[in-house]
């Protein structure tokens, strides 16, 4: 098997689509969680679920970012640095959530469900150290390079811009979360959604090109 710039690119939108669609997935009656839910199966598979998802993403936003680099400029640089970093950053805490939580969630359960609070933009009740910085800096890079790095790709206008405008008003509208956490799992989906369309259009991109008709002499 040849190993080829398209087929990169191609894989990278698979990745996007991929991603999009298991953040989708895992907000469907997603439980409330705290120290006690967390140690759920359903639970852990879903947080097991989100590592692979900011891992996918990642792939998927260096394709997206590679593909156009030329057009996106310093601005799609400094948005995919940013988002790449919060994607990084959430696989770390993801992994956390996962395999660490689940596993000190009886003897530490004030701890736990500090971290699940502070997570959801909640007030701790205990003091949860470097996670509550790990945390912050996830969303701050997340939201933040979400966005300049989508704006980015609506300005290059060589993919969906309808789908770069969709995960603009996604990660801005995490934010969100914090004023109306009852419905901080519908914050996820324009996200999800723009994922999906933007890996589908990357892979759709790279369609080999229909040879010229060769003309009798």
């Amino acid at each position: 098997m040849t190993i080829t710039p398209t087929t990169l690119f191609r894989a990278a939108g698979v990745a996007a689509a991929l991603a999009g669609l298991i953040f989708i997935g895992v907000q469907i009656n997603h439980p409330h969680l705290d120290a006690t839910s967390i140690t759920t199966t359903d639970v852990i598979t879903r947080n097991s679920l989100k590592m692979l998802m900011a891992a996918l993403a990642l792939a998927g936003i260096t394709g997206l970012y590679l593909h156009q680099v030329t057009k996106l400029g310093v601005l799609g640089l400094l948005g995919y640095l940013l988002f790449a970093a919060g994607y990084l950053s959430m696989l770390g805490t993801e992994f956390v959530a996962a395999l660490v939580l689940p596993s000190i969630a009886h003897s530490a359960t004030v701890y736990v469900n500090s971290v699940i609070a502070v997570a959801n933009n909640g007030p701790a009740t205990g003091d949860i150290g470097l996670m509550r910085t790990a945390i912050r800096f996830t969303g701050i890079t997340y939201v933040g390079g979400g966005f300049i790095f989508a704006i980015a790709l609506f300005r290059a206008n060589v993919l969906a811009r309808w789908a770069a405008a969709l995960l603009a008003l996604g990660t801005l509208a995490t934010i969100g979360v914090g004023v109306v956490p009852q419905y901080e799992r519908l914050f996820a989906l324009p996200t999800g959604f723009a994922l999906v369309a933007l890996g589908y259009s990357l892979w759709r991109n790279q369609r080999a090109p229909t040879a010229p008709p060769i003309l009798n002499q």
